[in-house]
């Protein structure tokens, strides 16, 4: 398996880099992994296992998700009865799609996501107000069931495939549940970490972690995560929905295009 000085050192440059803004972009708003992900699928020897690229990008991704969590959690009070579920449910899922991840080809791992970001953006261009206001819809029983389902459908999908996460816990709590976006990205975030430990845990166990160069990237995205969480706390709701709408339209070009040169390039 290669490791770090098995490649240039401009590659690995450009993985801390990638790993620094994906951090960012995570914190504020999910889907940093579709910045990283992509970035280790490109700098990475094209014969790397599918499981060694998710396994590397997960130990990126929590410690930026830790930074994030942690920050959120002491601004924004989280509710008990609502959380416990989502997290218990997604650390399930997590795991589950992390043990299934090595069946996954790699070059379906392009389609899949682009597919899954087009309907989340333009589900959420076309309703403007979604997400401004905070407005839950549910409470008690109904509030708890539909966040652990929510909690083990992403955490499957983290666990087998990982990129966009963050974006998809988001929008699902936010057209769902009627959470403003604040709110949502700070449950998204603890969340988010849960489904990492699970699948590091999951990956861990088999080998499938490139350790130097995941931590390389992991104290990137750390620092990314640490500002990323604080800018989404000054500027509120509104300022997050915008982010979380230019960051999934460029993302969307770009798997577009990756998905063309890969079948037809």
């Amino acid at each position: 398996m290669p490791e770090v000085q098995s490649i240039p050192l401009l590659i690995v440059a450009g993985l801390v880099l990638a790993a620094f803004v994906a951090g960012w972009v995570d914190a504020v708003v999910g889907g940093g992994g579709l910045i990283q992900l992509p970035a280790l699928l490109i700098g990475l020897p094209q014969d790397t296992p599918t499981a060694h690229v998710l396994g590397t990008n997960k130990i990126s991704s929590a410690a930026g998700t830790v930074t994030a969590a942690i920050t959120y959690a002491m601004k924004i009070r989280l509710h008990l009865p609502t959380l416990i579920p989502l997290v218990v449910c997604a650390f399930a899922g997590s795991a589950a799609g992390a043990s299934l991840a090595r069946l996954i080809p790699k070059a379906w791992l392009t389609p899949i996501v682009l597919v899954a970001l087009i309907g989340v953006g333009l589900y959420t261009w076309v309703r403007p107000e979604l997400g401004l206001i905070h407005q839950p819809r549910h409470s008690g029983v109904a509030e708890g069931v539909r966040t652990g389902a929510i909690g083990g459908t992403i955490g499957l999908y983290d666990g087998l495939l990982g990129p966009g996460t963050g974006s998809f816990f988001v929008i699902a709590m936010v057209a769902l549940l009627g959470y403003g976006f604040l709110e949502a990205s700070a449950k998204a975030k603890i969340a988010n970490l849960t489904t990492n430990i699970a699948a590091i845990t999951v990956f861990g166990i088999n080998g499938e972690v490139l350790w130097l160069i995941g931590g390389l990237m992991a104290a990137a995205n750390l620092a990314g995560g640490f500002l990323g969480a604080r800018t989404a706390l000054r500027n509120g709701n509104a300022f997050i929905r915008k982010v979380f709408l230019g960051v999934v339209g460029l993302l969307i070009i770009k798997l577009a295009y990756d998905t063309w040169m890969q079948f037809f390039g």
